[in-house]
């Protein structure tokens, strides 16, 4: 296994008591997907992706985290994972997208 350089988290908006939220009910689980193989298509072999838990943001959802950066992505289609991932080829962020960054 590939070290990842970055680590992109879907909300899968499992909880705990069972229930899936807004970013499950918003198809992040089809958008997970996507962002695995784009990511393979594009040759970005130092991404990983995963699903999470309930990141508690449903009213942005779905919500992205990326990792190292700690940046919080909203309402992500994928469009705006091509976004996410093109910033993330050229050392950027795509700000027209966040939802907040990490200090």
């Amino acid at each position: 296994m590939i070290k990842p350089t970055h680590h992109i988290f879907v909300c899968g908006s499992f909880r705990p008591t069972g229930a899936q939220g807004v970013c499950h009910k918003k198809e992040s689980v089809q958008l997970l997907q996507y962002f695995a193989e784009e990511a393979a298509d594009r040759g970005l072999d130092g991404v990983m992706v995963s699903s999470t838990g309930c990141l508690k943001a449903c009213d942005h959802g779905p919500v992205v985290v990326v990792y190292p950066q700690g940046t919080w992505y909203r309402s992500v289609t994928e469009d705006v994972a091509d976004a996410i991932l093109d910033a993330l080829e050229n050392d950027t962020v795509a700000t027209e997208h966040l939802l907040t960054a990490a200090a």
